[in-house]
C-alpha cells in the first residue's frame, strides 16, 4: 500500500513538473536594452536534408514567430531574406506574417528569422495548430515549404503561456 501511495505521489509530481516546464519562459536583454521573452525552439520539421525549429518571442507588446531553418544560407545571402512568412493553420486559413528581422547568433552558428504576428491574428494562432509554412529563402532557392510533422501545437502552447502570464 505504501508503494502504491509513493507511486501515485511520484506520478503526480512528474505530471505537474511537465506542465510547469511547458511554460519555461526564458529572457534575454538585446543590445538596445530591450528585454525579450522566449521559449526554447521546438522542432517542427526534420528530414535528412532540412529542418525547421520554431518558437514564440515577445517584448510584452508584440508577438513574433522565430524560425531557425537548417541548413541556412551564408550571412551575405541570409540578410537578403526580407519576404513575409506565409503560414497555414488548422482553421484552413492562410496568414501572412511581416518579416521583422534576420539574425545570426551564437557566433553565426544559428540563423533566426523573426516574423511579426499581426495583433488581429493572435487569437487564431492561440487556437489552431500550424500546418504549413512557406519561406522565401532568398539566395539559396525560391520558396521552401515545410509541412509540419512535429509539435504542431507548439505555437498554441507557447502563446497560451504568454497570454496566461499577461492576464495575471
Amino acid at each position: 500500500m505504501r508503494k502504491i501511495n509513493f507511486t501515485i505521489v511520484f506520478l503526480l509530481f512528474l505530471i505537474s513538473s511537465k506542465n510547469y516546464a511547458q511554460c519555461d519562459i526564458k529572457n534575454r536583454v538585446l543590445a538596445d536594452g530591450t528585454m525579450t521573452y522566449y521559449f526554447e525552439p521546438a522542432n517542427f520539421y526534420t528530414t535528412e536534408s532540412k529542418s525547421l525549429k520554431i518558437n514564440i518571442v515577445t517584448d510584452k507588446e508584440h508577438f513574433f514567430i522565430s524560425l531557425q531553418p537548417s541548413p541556412f544560407p551564408a550571412k551575405k545571402d541570409g540578410v537578403k531574406i526580407k519576404d513575409d512568412l506565409v503560414i497555414h493553420l488548422a482553421d484552413k486559413n492562410i496568414y501572412k506574417l511581416t518579416h521583422y528581422d534576420t539574425q545570426y547568433r551564437n557566433n553565426d552558428s544559428v540563423m533566426q528569422v523573426l516574423y511579426l504576428i499581426d495583433e488581429k491574428d493572435i487569437e487564431a494562432f492561440s487556437k489552431f495548430e500550424a500546418v504549413v509554412a512557406e519561406i522565401n529563402m532568398q539566395g539559396t532557392e525560391f520558396v521552401r515549404n515545410y509541412d509540419f510533422k512535429l509539435h504542431k501545437d507548439a505555437i498554441v502552447k507557447q502563446l497560451a503561456c504568454f497570454l496566461k502570464k499577461d492576464d495575471k
